[in-house]
């Protein structure tokens, strides 16, 4: 079975093409490093806004087993993207924003001031990660090995990934 995953980048300037999303890019970058399943991407630039965010939020959880987003998740008034999350999803999951600004605080103190969440919309599980390049890895690598057994029990897609780049965990005896 093929998984499906959706990179939503919200960047006002991104989407009038002003410069080209790279934070969208290292997503997908450390996904294909670490995922051995077969995947299958979604991908989209839109602009920071709260009705369209929620509103391609909820189409690519229709088709998607995982959706991260990049982008607005800061104390800025255009960013929107974890109100827009909240909206969406019937679970929040307060731990993976919660360990990304832990993480992120080894680098910079303005960590506090990040907004990520994750939460799931029926079989989908949506993440939020910050909107720089380089903080994508910094965040997605501590919250990662919780992903496989969250959609196992969200009723997604299978995940499997390469032990040898990044250490999952299941617990014993849930396989496929």
């Amino acid at each position: 079975m093929k998984v499906k995953i959706g990179i939503l980048t919200l960047s006002d300037r991104a989407s009038a093409g002003v410069y080209e999303d790279a934070s969208g890019a290292a997503i997908r970058a450390c996904l294909e490093e670490w995922i051995t399943s077969e995947v299958k991407f979604e991908y989209k630039v839109i602009p920071d806004d709260f009705e369209l965010i929620v509103s391609n939020l909820k189409d690519m959880a229709e088709c998607c087993d995982i959706v991260f987003t990049t982008g607005g998740t800061g104390p800025a008034p255009r960013d929107v993207t974890p109100e827009a999350t909240e909206k969406v999803c019937e679970k929040m999951l307060p731990g993976f924003g919660e360990l990304m600004r832990q993480t992120s605080l080894k680098y910079v103190p303005t960590a506090i001031l990040s907004r990520q969440s994750a939460g799931v919309r029926g079989k989908c599980l949506i993440v939020n990660l910050p909107g720089q390049p380089k903080a994508i890895k910094e965040c997605l690598e501590p919250v990662f090995p919780a992903i496989p057994y969250c959609l196992d029990l969200i009723g997604a897609a299978y995940l499997e990934t390469d032990e040898t780049k990044i250490k999952v965990f299941r617990p014993k005896n849930k396989g496929k």
